[in-house]
């Protein structure tokens, strides 16, 4: 895939934050594009595929640390740690969103010092899974510990998301000079180019895809919930 069918909306895709997105730029007058901020949630959305792996994962932690599930936390950590944390982090919002924030409202000044903390305390986090991981197998008596830190990234960062997709994002963009944005989802998509080479964002979704297959998760039916009791 080129780098200009990336950047093209897929007609008919129903997301959250559709009226925010709705008012993305035009190259030329030509494609809508993908804007900095759709850009934004949809990495976001990598990251949630990413935590239901943790959550999918910390039953079987405590049940079975197998080789396969030591495989897979360690996967999705790096992943974690390439895609969320070095580029979506540390290169998109900690360089270019909460410094401009800084300027706006106070709560949401201080909400942004709260998600930077957030960053590195996840960052420990990582850094602590790829270590219990790096020999392709979990210790017994690990499993229970390594699912509880699991459960507590997983509410921790839920929370942290979506804070930023219904606060910050659309703070940055109204506080985002008139006319920029559109130099700024090219920014971002360079940025990422720089880091993954071409087609990053489905780069990363193949990968967590391959995760999700080797753990079972793939097909979203069997997540499906049953009927409700009647009332």
């Amino acid at each position: 895939m080129n780098t200009n069918s990336r950047r093209q909306f897929i007609a008919g895709v129903g997301i959250v934050g559709a009226g925010i997105l709705a008012a993305g730029c035009t190259k030329k007058g030509a494609d809508k594009e993908v804007t900095a901020v759709e850009d934004l949630m949809r990495e976001h959305g990598v990251l949630r595929r990413a935590l239901l792996v943790y959550k999918e994962t910390a039953p079987r932690l405590r049940e079975n640390p197998t080789p396969a599930i030591a495989e897979a936390v360690q996967k999705t950590a790096q992943l974690f740690r390439s895609f969320g944390e070095e580029y979506h982090e540390k290169a998109l919002e900690e360089k270019h969103i909460f410094p401009l924030l800084g300027k706006t409202d106070p709560g949401v000044s201080a909400l942004a010092s709260t998600l930077v903390a957030q960053h590195e305390r996840g960052r420990q986090v990582t850094e602590y899974l790829l270590a219990v991981t790096q020999q392709g197998k979990i210790e017994n008596s690990k499993g229970v510990e390594i699912a509880q830190v699991l459960e507590s990234f997983v509410v921790m960062y839920q929370n942290h998301a979506a804070r930023e997709d219904t606060v910050i994002f659309p703070a940055w963009k109204q506080a985002v000079p008139a006319g920029q944005l559109d130099e700024l989802s090219d920014r971002f998509e360079d940025i990422e180019r720089a880091q993954f080479g071409k087609d990053g964002f489905e780069k990363a979704v193949s990968r967590i895809a391959e995760i999700e297959t080797a753990l079972g998760l793939a097909d979203i039916g069997q997540f499906t919930v049953q009927p409700p009791p009647r009332a």
